[in-house]
């Protein structure tokens, strides 16, 4: 690496030279390096750990070249008096390049063969559920291994060390108190997702009682550059810069340098080391082909899979590139008794209302195909236009918008096309935003109506977004090229976490949005109640080359 043999980036190649430097200098500063520890830590994954998951379940596991250097690192390197010289480690890689493998190893070593008496050990994250997930990767790797099953019991989420106080726990950033922890290791993954720095504090503050500790920390890029994450990644760039000295906090940052082009296939084993092991190179390629068009991807793929921070970007869609090729006619008429479900969205009485209808796909039709209705009242269309800036009045002449008497939306005529299109089509369900619906969804299920309530948040948004953006870039949605609901496409705006769920948001999105968030409400329903046939037809999404999830 150091001779510019393989691809890396600027702050890895500073934390490998910091090594090798050390190994001449570190003596001045009472640090040594001891081989048999480093060979120890090496040793240990293949000799006790094996494969939880994929095609390598019960295996052993064996870390690669790069994977070796890093634990050789943390756990070779010794202070003056014999103790571990790193208290904190940070390591930043992409995605899929093993961080929970080493992260579940890292944990069960220290909490059973380090040599700490009673040492408790905690995988730590924002919320209890999510620190037990994690840790749930340790439970199986104790039990699919012989060695270790031996040596711990699980009662209760907690792996205990038989005939010792030594335990292995999981610890949720809300649980009712953290005060008494005694802490001589914690395992925190995805840093990033924490939005506060209690956490942190607390077990930093924790291990001061016990000899050596080690608090470490394995995850990807995020968004928020002012909390916990972003400080200790620049808290680790500044010492491998020069800029800032402290022999106790260790790590390395796989990420691309500023200039790259993260199209670049070149550049991508900077962020991904494990590059053609874990890491495929073809789905690589499909995220970056995705990401191209579907610009809430791009955030996506730049933190996830490059480990680039971002500030959020909030756009969605290249309208040109991925939303006009699906706007190909089709005879709405040939839909007539096919199973469809609906999305509605009746946003105020005075604006814009939506109900769509998505039409189920079949093994010889995989295409779902998209059938709008918009309502606007009469004597508010001509401010509308000028508010909005659209031509109202030309969409209602051409038929793609109705009018309806008054100056609110007429409730009653959206009732009356959504029985209609129930006469006409084999209509299941209705999958509608609760915001100003509940007696107009009152009428409808008293019509006969299957009415489905979503709650506009990530949990019922994000996967039929995705679902609806796979649909797109497969060509396997069919729109009409309807200009309303072009229109509505593009105004979108994402509300984002920091897990890569997102969702169309109506206050940050600058016109109206109704028409897709009708659609999205609609997707919701098709994918929850047709699965089956969804993932029958994937096999057409992979032929043409996308990944739809």
């Amino acid at each position: 690496m150091l001779r510019g043999e393989i691809v890396v980036g600027r702050l890895t190649f500073l934390a490998v030279k910091r090594h090798y430097v050390d190994l001449r200098k570190g003596a001045k500063r009472g640090l040594w390096f001891d081989p048999a520890r480093a060979a120890y830590m090496i040793d240990f994954f293949p000799k006790f750990l094996r494969h939880i998951r994929g095609e390598l379940t019960g295996q052993k596991i064996q870390l690669e070249g790069w994977q070796q250097f890093w634990r050789a690192v943390q756990f070779g390197w010794r202070r003056e008096d014999g103790t571990r010289r790193f208290r904190q480690w940070y390591e930043e890689v992409a995605r899929k390049n093993g961080k929970s493998t080493t992260l579940s190893g890292i944990g069960i070593h220290l909490a059973a063969f380090d040599a700490e008496p009673g040492a408790k050990v905690y995988t730590a994250a924002t919320k209890l559920a999510q620190a037990k997930i994690v840790h749930a990767d340790a439970e199986l790797m104790v039990e699919f291994s012989p060695g270790l099953k031996k040596l711990f019991t699980s009662h209760r989420d907690r792996l205990f060390v038989k005939g010792t106080a030594n335990e292995y726990i999981p610890l949720g950033a809300d649980a009712q108190t953290l005060d008494g922890l005694d802490p001589h290791g914690a395992i925190v993954d995805e840093l990033h997702a924490h939005k506060t720095r209690d956490l942190w504090d607390v077990l930093v503050s924790a291990m001061g009682s016990r000899r050596e500790p080690m608090l470490t920390a394995i995850t990807t890029a995020g968004f928020n550059q002012h909390g916990i994450c972003y400080e200790q990644r620049q808290m680790l760039a500044d010492i491998l810069e020069g800029r800032a000295a402290n022999d106790s906090v260790g790590g390395v940052i796989y990420t691309l340098d500023e200039g790259d082009d993260w199209t670049d296939e070149r550049v991508w084993i900077k962020a991904n080391p494990n590059l053609g092991v874990s890491v495929r190179l073809g789905y690589l390629r499909d995220q970056v082909a995705n990401a191209k068009m579907v610009i809430a991807q791009q955030v996506n793929v730049l933190t996830k899979h490059f480990n680039v921070w971002c500030q959020q970007d909030d756009r969605w869609l290249d309208l040109v590139k991925v939303w006009d090729p699906c706007a190909a006619p089709f005879d709405v008429e040939a839909l007539e008794g096919r199973v469809c479900y609906g999305g509605l969205d009746l946003s105020t009485e005075t604006d814009l209302t939506a109900f769509v209808l998505v039409f189920e796909p079949t093994p010889e039709d995989p295409h779902v195909y998209v059938v709008p209705f918009f309502f606007v009242p009469v004597e508010n269309i001509e401010h509308r236009a000028k508010v909005d800036r659209v031509p109202y009045p030309k969409w209602v002449q051409e038929g793609f918008l109705e009018a309806t008497p008054g100056n609110v939306v007429d409730y009653e005529r959206v009732r009356a096309v959504i029985n209609e299109c129930a006469a006409k089509y084999d209509l299941r369900e209705i999958g509608y935003d609760p915001w100003n619906a509940s007696h107009l969804v009152t009428q409808l299920t008293g019509d006969g109506r299957s009415m489905v309530k979503l709650g506009q948040n990530l949990g019922n948004l994000s996967a039929p977004t995705k679902r609806v953006e796979g649909l797109l870039l497969s060509e396997l949605l069919r729109h009409g090229g309807h200009p309303v609901l072009r229109w509505c496409a593009g105004n979108v705006a994402l509300l984002r976490d920091s897990n890569g769920n997102y969702r169309p948001h109506k206050g940050k999105s600058r016109e109206r949005i109704d028409g897709i968030a009708a659609l999205i409400n609609a997707i919701n329903r098709l994918m929850g109640a047709t699965a089956e046939i969804l993932e029958g037809v994937n096999a057409a999404y992979a032929n043409r080359g996308i990944r739809t999830t």
